[in-house]
């Protein structure tokens, strides 16, 4: 039998570094201890993702969890935003230390190493995998019992290498009403089915305006077909969030850890019940 030579393209052995299959999950930083990993996805964007991911986070801390909150929207990164984060992460000799929100929750995000937080981040697919592969492998994510990682939208470089090199329990895939998203959430459902990643849910948002003079609700973005695309796949409807300015408020001025309203109980009791 020849020697070994690595390249599997050019061999015809049937040797168990065939026909066992790879893992590509990285260590996290020696000095993590993370507990359940929820990554959340969408198929397309501006359909509040990162609001969704901000209230989820602070919903399971409020239960009295230790949460982090990795923005692996290396392109758009708007987490600190939310959380009224705009001082820099700090780095010791053992890794990058995340920020904290005035609430206690851990922050990792781009815009926190950047010089000026509205400074571009133009660089290519590979470089953009590689920093949020950093964000686990480098960042000291300290007794966390939840990580949520607010993934950019749709099916690209960063969910494959989030999906491919962290050990994601189980994703939540954010959605609004509009017709043509029931294709996109399609997409997202089959990545995650593909990568043999559990499907939490599904949480809807902008799925309803409430008057708050009559109490009447109307469907400003067209009626929901969510209910259909779940049973299609056999996947809950964890929420449906209003249009809530409210809401929309205090993302823009680093509130969102102050938000009141029980929309998302059902979604948080299905994370916290996770074996």
């Amino acid at each position: 039998m020849s020697e070994c030579t690595h390249d599997c393209s050019t061999c015809g052995s049937d040797c168990s570094s065939r026909t066992e299959p790879q893992s590509f999950i990285e260590k996290p930083n020696q000095m993590s201890n993370i507990g359940k990993v929820i990554g959340v996805v969408s198929g397309k964007g501006g359909v509040g993702k990162t609001m969704v991911s901000s209230l989820l986070s602070v919903s399971m801390q409020r239960l009295g969890k230790n949460v982090g909150v990795m923005d692996a929207d290396i392109t758009g990164p708007s987490v600190p935003k939310a959380f009224g984060i705009h001082e820099k992460a700090e780095a010791c000799e053992f890794g990058i230390i995340p920020a904290k929100s005035k609430m206690g929750l851990d922050i990792m995000s781009i815009n926190l190493l950047l010089e000026n937080e509205s400074d571009p981040v133009v660089w290519r697919g590979p470089v953009i995998a590689g920093v949020v592969k950093q964000f686990w492998t480098d960042v000291i994510w300290k007794d966390i019992d939840y990580l949520f990682v607010d993934m950019p939208p749709g099916t690209g470089d960063v969910p494959l290498t989030v999906f491919q090199s962290l050990p994601v329990d189980g994703i939540v895939i954010v959605t609004s009403p509009q017709e043509l998203v029931s294709m996109i959430v399609e997409k997202a459902v089959k990545m995650a089915q593909l990568m043999n990643i559990p499907i939490l849910g599904i949480i809807e948002n902008m799925s309803y305006y409430e008057c708050p003079d009559c109490g009447k609700r109307h469907s400003i973005y067209g009626e929901s077909h969510i209910d259909e695309i779940a049973a299609q796949y056999n996947i809950p409807v964890l929420a449906k969030l209003p249009v809530d300015t409210q809401l929309a408020k205090m993302c823009d001025q680093g509130t969102i850890e102050l938000f009141e309203g029980d929309w998302l109980n059902d979604a948080v009791e299905k994370i916290a019940d996770m074996k």
